[in-house]
């Protein structure tokens, strides 16, 4: 692989070079002559590279598409800046916004999921379900790259594109094929269905570090990160709640979670049952669960309830469990870069994020961003390898979400 890789070195807006890397693509091309450029560099860069590429890298003989990595910009108007820019040089269909949770196994996996089987289907609403939780957790801080970390901050490097990705495919609509625009178009309506976010509805917060913990890392809270600002108020860990209007949801809290230096390395999605009504077991009975856990361990498991085994009719919570190491053990699961940049050869944007859905992202998330940089909230305090703040288990409890702390799910073990 190494052996085919050829190098050209140049400045992002100098038009020679660029006739320079035109001039090399051509001694290795061929008869019908492909191009695809990944904009794999910092976004203050995307706007010359693009035009030079307009300009001077175009094929002449197949087609040129363009990968654009995020962010897409930091709000409503500088993504719409970049759009408008982008759309003003490429057709939508040669332009890939990548994100690469889209390119997830059992991201990917819930469109199978929720229309490929007919017992999920009559209970994926708000008459069944109590909420949907989305989470995000690492168990590692910025780990010396908190400068770059801090001018973004957790909203935009995870919440608005990830996690929104994630709940848009868990709540949308059936789309009328699996063609990428239908499945898109089912996006964009439930993006529009979701009302700004506030203040209000979040919970921040920021980690410290744990002075009794054997790890160095742990011992370093964010602001002791010297790439980052003194005094910084950015949020390392948040935690929203959004409502979907719309004759599905209504009433049905969505929350979403991330968070770094937290007590485990986890990304699933969660979705808690209402209470059994007409309750025969004397409350002995707690809420199902469909959990689809994305990394680590890609699995599907339902949290049920049965009897216990042996005489006694006692009620015990277990697990319909789909753990792909164990059910798939020799199957491999490419990497999610390697799915997506193999969509884009072939020339498949199902997996991308169109331009109408990005800005409907943005709608949803600038109001927020716009108070927490103007304002400046100070994030709540929590220990690295924490849960995170307290207040965000509240939070969750407050919108519908029980928590037992019964029983924990651990991945079977495979051979």
């Amino acid at each position: 692989f190494w052996a085919i890789n050829s190098y050209v070195a140049g400045s992002y807006d100098n038009e020679e070079d660029f006739h320079h890397l035109v001039n090399q693509m051509a001694e290795k091309e061929k008869d019908c002559a492909n191009r695809l450029f990944y904009l794999a560099l910092p976004p203050s860069v995307f706007k010359p590279i693009t035009s030079m590429i307009k300009a001077c890298c175009m094929s002449p003989t197949g087609w040129t598409r363009v990968i654009v990595e995020k962010p897409f910009g930091k709000d409503s108007a500088s993504s719409a800046d970049l759009s408008d820019h982008l759309q003003k040089l490429f057709k939508e269909e040669q332009l890939y916004r990548i994100d690469h949770y889209l390119g997830k196994e059992m991201v990917q996996n819930l469109i199978s999921l929720r229309f490929g089987n007919m017992i999920f289907g009559p209970t994926w609403n708000r008459d069944s379900i109590a909420s949907v939780t989305i989470t995000f957790k690492e168990p590692f801080g910025t780990q010396g790259r908190g400068g770059y970390f801090d001018e973004f901050g957790i909203i935009r490097d995870v919440m608005q594109n990830h996690l929104l990705q994630i709940l848009c495919l868990a709540a949308m609509e059936k789309p009328v094929t699996t063609s990428p625009d239908d499945i898109r178009n089912e996006k964009v309506k439930v993006l529009k269905a979701i009302p700004s976010l506030s203040l209000s509805s979040c919970v921040l917060g920021q980690y410290c570090g744990d002075p009794d913990s054997d790890h160095p890392d742990a011992r370093l809270g964010y602001l002791e990160d010297p790439t980052v600002p003194e005094g910084s108020s950015c949020p390392t860990f948040a935690a929203a709640v959004l409502k979907i209007n719309n004759e599905r949801w209504d009433g049905v809290p969505f929350m979403l979670k991330c968070g770094k230096a937290l007590d485990e390395r986890k990304a699933e999605v969660r979705i808690q049952y209402k209470d059994v009504p007409g309750d025969i077991f004397n409350g002995g009975t707690v809420r199902n669960e469909l959990v689809i856990r994305v990394q680590p361990d890609e699995s599907v498991y339902v949290k049920v309830m049965t009897k216990t085994p042996g005489m006694s009719f006692n009620l015990q919570e277990t697990e319909l469990d789909l753990t792909y190491k164990s059910r798939y053990k020799d199957a491999r699961l490419p990497e999610a870069y390697e799915r997506l940049i193999l969509d884009c050869f072939v020339g498949s944007q199902m997996h991308f994020v169109r331009s109408d859905e990005l800005a409907e992202a943005w709608r949803i998330f600038t109001p927020l961003l716009h108070t927490i940089e103007q304002d400046k909230p100070q994030p709540i305090k929590y220990k690295y390898g924490s849960r995170g703040p307290p207040e965000a288990d509240t939070m969750a409890m407050q919108n519908n979400f029980v928590y037992t702390g019964k029983y924990n799910w651990t991945a079977p073990v495979h051979t």
